[in-house]
């Protein structure tokens, strides 16, 4: 973490000061606002919390409930979103109150007595060490106070404003063209409407979303003819696995998901119901709360549940769905037209709740939006960067659905069914990036390089998300993890891998830096701000291949030590060396040792991977997604 450089700070760091349009914010809803934002959940808190990073943006969020979310539904956290949550600067203090999901075992019948269940494998949650983080179980409602949190203290001073639900939506023109109708359902405000003027609106407002209906999108998809009862309980059990994540399997009544639960004593279980007719009408969904805990009885036998407490259950069948576009720009006209109106999370993509992907997915939909409705908002970007959203986001939507719709089903399969007793189990480790959230690869586009330069880094594949390392920070010999200093900003990163020589000596990556620094063909020159700091809009990083004691910080080139705040003090925390204890980055991510530069776009994914000589390419690749400012930021901040 890193402050004081605008001056002492004797308070929470976290608690930027207030700025801009957070200053003065007034309590109730403006007739006008840049960005409104419809619902709370994962994808609209982390909306509303990457925006309030930019005091130069008014955004307001709508919630119909009267308060905070109390109870939620998901609660699997996978090892991206943590690693979404460390941009977001409260991955340790989640991590601390959580359940960390290790194991998986796998209960079956017994082939000798198939009445009783027996232990059968036992997997790792992440047998391939895909990341540093672990895969978490925690209530959603946490997560979202958490956003709540930074999105409040943020320069930009953005909190939810409850009570209100969104009523219906008309688009035109002029400065603020959406026209949002809104109905008060709480307090003073309880069944008065009003008309809200904004240049852009996000629906995150569910699966039954009335944003995704007013812009006229479809769910297309299906029920898969399957339900499931779901219990947060406390219960004794005799049951010997009841911490550890298990799928459990009878021979005839059907299948259990079992969730350990935060907190040492509460758990999930997701109690197989069986097969839905098609003209069951709801009917399932009676299903009472007894009825739920006497299958899974039936299911565990010979091991019994007694529950002593509920703190909330449900009956659900699954459905497959996903919107046509996420957003309000007709197919046909894409790229002819911007879009004013889009949809995130739950209003795109609905699936099961078993594979934990729900809130993950739908808050990677709020990232990938956030940073570009704020280039665009202020001037950095062209408005066409916003179709680039609804492109890059529906094909991971579908990609999850498919997912899903198998494990869904070899789920609520019998053991019979399977060939072998441990397909599950293989299913589970094989398909294990999947769910983790590391199998995102955006394709190529304005936003996204091509491969032709892909063999310089071959650990970090283009178009997925950057896999930190570990490094040696030079100024204060601290090991760090690479990755962990990407803060959810709106910045570019720009990683420019060494080549062999030392710091101070003539080299590639020198004459890069230079370039960076003093020609007016870097994106350095013509995209910041003028009167910003030098690092405002692009946080440059060199990470060089010799170990601290072979780094001298006064021979770095000055683009990587840069001179930020008002009082223009030296930014030390972007020099690195490799740290021989943790690994050698370059080998470990497959770094050419002739150098490269690793370009990462706000949202943590790899855009770009260039020789350190292809500075035209690098210019061409920023010229193709972002808009020159007034002038370059003056020769003193470097």
């Amino acid at each position: 973490m890193q402050f004081h450089h605008h001056g002492y700070v004797s308070g929470d760091p976290r608690v930027l000061p207030a700025a801009g349009t957070g200053l003065n914010r007034p309590d109730d809803l403006p007739d006008v606002t840049d960005v409104l934002i419809v619902g709370s959940g994962p994808a609209g808190m982390l909306l509303a919390a990457q925006l309030s990073m930019f005091p130069s943006i008014t955004t307001r969020l709508v919630e119909r409930r009267p308060g905070r979310l109390e109870i939620g539904q998901a609660d699997g956290i996978q090892a991206r979103s943590v690693e979404t949550f460390q941009a977001f600067g409260f991955a340790e203090r989640i991590v601390a109150e959580a359940y960390w999901l290790t194991a998986m075992n796998f209960w079956a019948p017994d082939p000798r007595d198939p009445a009783r269940i027996v232990r059968g494998q036992r997997t790792k949650d992440d047998a391939h060490g895909i990341s540093e983080f672990k895969h978490l179980i925690v209530n959603q409602a946490r997560v979202l106070d958490y956003f709540a949190e930074y999105a409040a203290h943020g320069p930009a001073r953005v909190r939810p404003d409850y009570g209100w639900e969104f009523v219906g939506l008309e688009v035109g023109e002029g400065e603020y063209p959406v026209a949002v109708t809104l109905r008060g359902t709480a307090g003073s405000q309880d069944g008065v409407e009003r008309v809200v003027h904004a240049k852009y609106v996000v629906g995150c407002d569910g699966a039954r979303s009335r944003v995704r209906e007013a812009i006229g999108r479809k769910h297309v998809g299906a029920q898969a003819l399957h339900a499931w009862g779901v219990m947060d309980v406390l219960a004794e059990t005799d049951f010997p696995d009841i911490r550890t994540k298990c799928a459990i399997q009878s021979s005839s009544d059907g299948s259990i998901l079992l969730i350990p639960r935060e907190g040492g004593h509460l758990f999930r279980m997701y109690v197989d119901l069986g097969e839905v007719p098609e003209d069951d009408n709801g009917a399932v969904r009676k299903t009472s709360f007894e009825q739920i805990v006497a299958k899974a009885n039936r299911i565990m036998s010979p091991y019994t549940l007694e529950v002593r407490d509920v703190a909330w259950h449900s009956v659900y069948e699954v459905g497959h769905r996903v919107t046509d576009k996420f957003d309000d720009v007709p197919a046909e006209l894409t790229g002819q037209r911007d879009p004013r109106v889009f949809i995130c999370g739950d209003a795109c993509h609905t699936h099961s709740a078993k594979a934990g992907q729900g809130m993950n997915v739908s808050m990677q939909d709020g990232f990938n939006l956030g940073w570009k409705l704020a280039q665009v908002l202020e001037g950095r970007s062209p408005a066409s960067l916003l179709s680039t959203y609804s492109g890059e986001r529906q094909v991971i939507a579908q990609n999850l659905i498919d997912f899903d719709r198998e494990w869904s089903s070899m789920m609520a399969r019998k053991p019979e069914e399977f060939e072998s007793p441990d397909a599950l189990a293989k299913f589970y480790v094989d398909t294990a990036e999947f769910p983790a959230g590391f199998m995102t690869q955006y394709e190529p586009s304005l936003l996204v390089g091509t491969g032709e330069h892909q063999e310089l880094a071959t650990g970090f594949p283009i178009g997925k998300r950057f896999r930190s390392a570990h490094a040696m920070r030079i100024a204060d010999a601290n090991p760090v993890h690479l990755g962990h200093h990407h803060r959810a900003d709106g910045r570019w990163r720009l990683y420019a891998f060494a080549d062999a020589l030392p710091a101070g000596e003539p080299s590639a990556l020198a004459e890069w830096a230079q370039w960076l620094a003093t020609s007016p063909e870097s994106p350095v020159a013509r995209f910041t701000p003028a009167g910003a700091d030098i690092d405002s809009v692009f946080d440059v990083k060199v990470v060089y291949q010799q170990p601290l004691d072979g780094v001298e910080l006064d021979r770095v080139p000055r683009i990587f030590l840069p001179k930020v705040g008002p009082f223009a003090v030296t930014d030390y925390e972007k020099v690195y060396g490799i740290d021989p204890d943790a690994g050698d980055i370059f080998e470990e991510r497959g770094i050419d040792r002739g150098g490269c530069v690793v370009v990462v776009r706000p949202d943590q994914y790899v855009a770009h991977v260039l020789p350190l000589t292809a500075t035209e390419e690098l210019a061409r690749f920023f010229a193709g997604n972002m808009l020159a400012q007034d002038r370059a930021p003056a020769p003193a901040a470097v």
